[in-house]
């Protein structure tokens, strides 16, 4: 089992920034791809993106690219998204999930172990 709990949510303007944080506990934290998803209001759960095991590569859905970053500190166990350039559309509840490897396209449905979520809310 991996636990996932998410922090750094909170309301910020349009354009601003906020960095969010997923710290995992359990099995080997290093052995994970990590990934980040949102859920706005009335709508379906959603990619943002994903980091593999090592770090090495990063997948972002295109519309959050060039505005958000991924990455990830082992020694702390810990896995970042950092938000830039914040619009309105962005705000959802945003959820750290972990699976065994990530690549591009992966489902929803395909991830293994989810975090409670953390609401972002971007005003106008």
């Amino acid at each position: 089992q991996v636990q996932l709990v998410e922090s750094g949510g909170g309301l910020v303007q349009a354009g601003g920034s906020l960095r969010l944080s997923c710290v995992a506990s359990g099995r080997t934290f290093s052995r994970y791809g990590m990934g980040w998803l949102r859920q706005a209001p009335g709508k379906e759960r959603e990619f943002v993106g994903s980091i593999t095991w090592n770090g090495d590569t990063t997948y972002y859905a295109d519309s959050v690219k060039g505005r958000f970053t991924i990455s990830r500190e082992s020694a702390k166990n810990t896995v970042y998204l950092q938000m830039n350039s914040l619009k309105p559309e962005d705000t959802a509840v945003y959820y750290c999930a972990a699976r065994s490897s990530v690549y591009p396209g992966t489902a929803v449905a395909a991830w293994t172990y989810w975090g409670q979520g953390t609401q972002v809310t971007v005003s106008s």
